[in-house]
């Protein structure tokens, strides 16, 4: 029985590209998509905010002298396409999919709407959060945090290419240690990098606990909603201690 009624997950962009350096990969969106399908199934409601860093990153390119609110905006554009690809990959295989923008862009998708994203979800509809949160100077990162709020998520999943929180980046550090399971507040004072700082703390203040796995890794999903020790388990002082079961 899985251990969580609703879900958010938060799919990194550049998990996308797969072995190239930049797009979309098609196997991989398959993957992916096959992965949620297997969820669904299963009777859990799924929320995904995707990233669009396989494309394009409005920080990178105001970093080198364009106007950062424009580069947000076209960062935005970068997750539209990418949930639309999500989106085709999902019904490919006879889910049900709604991608739902915070930016209005009617002739392709909806506009976001809390109650309608709810009232999909418990159709057994997958939403696809796309556009952040339709504001520049914010990520995806926390974008997810908000949906997930907003959505009542039971657990959110932050799907990357690294199999969890380490203590310094495994790939320079030989001595990096993986955390099995960490308070929000801890990721703050350490500065550990799973979520921007705005992410971590509406993630803290409203007690969502989160799952950081590699999405790389097939069946990681899930197992972590099976409740099964997947990855690095993040909570706040409020859930600390309390059976993780929805």
């Amino acid at each position: 029985m899985p251990a969580y009624r609703r879900v958010l997950i938060k799919m990194s962009g550049e998990a996308l590209m797969g072995a190239s350096d930049y797009g979309i990969d098609p196997d991989v969106i398959q993957r992916l998509a096959e992965e949620v399908k297997e969820l669904v199934i299963c009777g859990i409601q799924v929320g995904i905010v995707i990233g669009g860093g396989n494309l394009l990153r409005g920080q990178g390119l105001a970093a080198k002298g364009m106007d950062r609110v424009t580069a947000d905006q076209m960062g935005m554009l970068g997750t539209l396409i990418n949930a639309l690809a999500l989106q085709d990959a999902l019904e490919r295989i006879g889910l049900y999919a709604r991608v739902m923008s915070a930016i209005r862009v009617h002739q392709i998708c909806e506009e976001y709407i809390r109650r309608r994203a709810v009232r999909h979800l418990e159709k057994g509809r997958v939403v696809v959060f796309a556009a952040g949160t339709g504001n520049p100077f914010f990520t995806t990162d926390s974008a997810a945090s908000l949906r997930a709020i907003e959505i009542d998520a039971d657990l959110m999943i932050k799907a990357t290419k690294v199999d969890g929180v380490y203590s310094a980046d495994p790939r320079q550090d030989r001595d990096a240690r993986r955390y099995e399971h960490l308070d929000y507040d801890q990721v703050l004072m350490e500065r550990l990098g799973v979520m921007d700082a705005t992410a971590v703390v509406l993630c803290r203040d409203n007690a969502v606990p989160l799952r950081v796995l590699d999405m790389t890794k097939p069946g990681a999903m899930m197992r972590a909603v099976m409740g099964e020790p997947e990855g690095t388990l993040v909570t706040s002082t409020a859930t600390r201690g309390r059976p993780y079961n929805g």
